[in-house]
């Protein structure tokens, strides 16, 4: 697989707590650069970005984040303002408390919620897969198929681990026909980068693609 083809499919992402604008804007200019599917940011930096790159790259930014379990409404709240700002795609995270106390109407109720703000906008959902037992995982799946979501994404990369071949075969196997799947955290190199996309997802979650591929272009 040539790089070109792996960076089309990577959010560039930087969402460390420390991240300074200058900080962001390396990331956007080898965004631009290396043709990435996204640049990956805190909502903050959005009007920021959008108003010195405009169209050049596709702005994506986080809601509940990293943690999940604020209320419905703040993610509402951060979601519309994020898309108000020019954010075009959305990865949210879910309640996971409430997923692992089974109450599965309202993690799907929130994702619902958020899709229809999104509208034609992409959303994500994270579904923190470290925490999750496998049933859980499943559950996940469903709330995430029947919330209506673009994609089920595995990691915040914030957790106690990032994303694991296994978490997508099992997503494989419980997602609807039209949700997609992005591995994210812990994804540091070529190889891992290949068997994530060989196995079905169709985006990556990866601060260090750019830095590991460019070499190649």
């Amino acid at each position: 697989m040539k790089a070109e083809e792996i960076l089309a499919h990577v959010d560039h992402t930087l969402l460390k707590q420390t991240a300074t604008w200058s900080d962001i804007q390396h990331v956007c200019d080898e965004a631009v650069k290396y043709h990435t599917a996204t640049v990956m940011v805190p909502s903050a930096y959005v009007p920021r970005i959008v108003a010195k790159y405009g169209d050049a790259l596709k702005v994506a930014t986080v809601v509940g984040f990293p943690n999940g379990n604020c209320n419905t409404a703040a993610k509402i709240a951060e979601t519309a303002q994020a898309l108000a700002d020019g954010a075009q795609e959305i990865d949210m995270v879910i309640n996971i408390g409430m997923l692992k106390a089974g109450e599965t109407d309202y993690v799907t109720d929130e994702i619902r919620a958020l899709k229809k703000l999104c509208g034609a906008r992409v959303l994500k959902v994270i579904v923190e897969t470290c925490f999750l037992t496998e049933d859980e995982m499943v559950a996940a799946c469903h709330c995430v198929t029947d919330g209506g979501a673009d994609f089920i994404k595995t990691s915040t990369g914030f957790g106690s681990a990032g994303a694991k071949l296994s978490d997508i075969e099992c997503f494989k196997k419980h997602i609807g026909p039209k949700v997609q799947m992005k591995a994210a955290g812990g994804i540091h190199t070529r190889e891992e980068m290949e068997a994530f996309l060989e196995a079905g997802c169709t985006r990556l979650g990866a601060s260090a693609a750019v830095s590991v591929l460019k070499d190649e272009l």
